[in-house]
């Protein structure tokens, strides 16, 4: 889905790029760095990752895999071709116990599997950020949550299904942040980097990107009923009903507070996210128009 959006932003720009999907294995370190070489890629972006949280309870070792190990041989590449490099990481680094924004000095202490692994992920990419950004090479570790666009699985398109299909839905009250779309998450990236040629590169560091307002995924799923009933679609569901985390059991815990403060983005870029509710009404009317 994030591959996807960030390739869109690249051919809208006319950037010469690569796009790898089964083709290159990032845990593989000499395909990696082999790849890289042969390429001699300006940049590296990395969109992968392991995302099915639950899954990854049990199936440690792929998340680690992808999430560390990838990441890892993706930064050491990119550093010995002098390449810069874009990698994304989640809320779920954080427990979720604050009740203020958490910026990126906020102490990490993820709760699951999925968290521990980008987490490390972080960390193996950071090790390998260079120290002199003389020749180009800069690392942007963009942190971000709950996405939601076309082209793979996310909340928004479930929540439209399930309308679809049942009269009343129930959604999780209690746990609050700020969703992403995917679209203005690769813009931003793209942004930070120095890749949209109208953009400098930012200092490398951490970012935290989202859009603009806090909600839970109860409040996001009444908005998403309300644009959609606005925008025509074809609807069964006339209400929502909210639960507790408690009452909606899953294998892996998630974070009851994960709301990213994006004030360095912000004052990096001089510019600032458009609100979530904003951003789905984009999505929402490009469902519509492909229906």
């Amino acid at each position: 889905m994030l591959g996807r959006a960030v390739k869109a932003q690249l051919e809208s720009a006319n950037i010469e790029h690569i796009g790898t999907d089964l083709d290159l294995d990032i845990t593989d370190a000499g395909a990696v760095l082999a790849f890289a070489q042969r390429n001699q890629f300006s940049h590296v972006v990395n969109c992968a990752a392991y995302t099915r949280v639950d899954d990854a309870e049990t199936q440690t070792e792929a998340a680690h895999r992808v999430n560390a190990i990838g990441p890892g041989n993706l930064a050491s590449a990119a550093a010995s071709v002098g390449a810069g490099l874009v990698h994304f990481s989640t809320d779920y680094v954080f427990n979720g116990c604050s009740s203020t924004p958490y910026d990126e000095d906020s102490p990490c202490a993820p709760n699951g599997v999925y968290g521990r692994t980008k987490l490390e992920g972080e960390r193996l990419v950071l090790a390998q950020m260079p120290r002199d950004a003389s020749n180009g090479s800069r690392t942007h570790l963009i942190r971000t949550s709950w996405l939601f666009g076309p082209g793979g699985a996310n909340f928004v398109a479930t929540m439209i299904k399930l309308m679809a299909e049942r009269e009343t839905l129930r959604v999780v009250h209690d746990q609050v942040g700020r969703p992403t779309y995917t679209t203005d998450l690769a813009q931003a990236a793209l942004c930070l980097a120095g890749i949209n040629p109208s953009a400098h590169a930012v200092d490398s560091g951490i970012y935290h990107f989202a859009n603009a307002d806090e909600t839970s995924w109860y409040g996001f799923a009444q908005s998403i009923l309300a644009q959609a009933r606005e925008l025509g679609f074809v609807l069964r569901a006339h209400s929502i009903e909210p639960v507790t985390t408690a009452e909606f059991v899953r294998a892996a815990p998630r974070p009851a507070y994960s709301v990213l403060c994006t004030s360095r983005y912000e004052r990096a870029t001089q510019c600032k996210p458009r609100s979530w509710r904003d951003a789905l009404a984009e999505y929402l009317k490009n469902i519509k128009t492909a229906q």
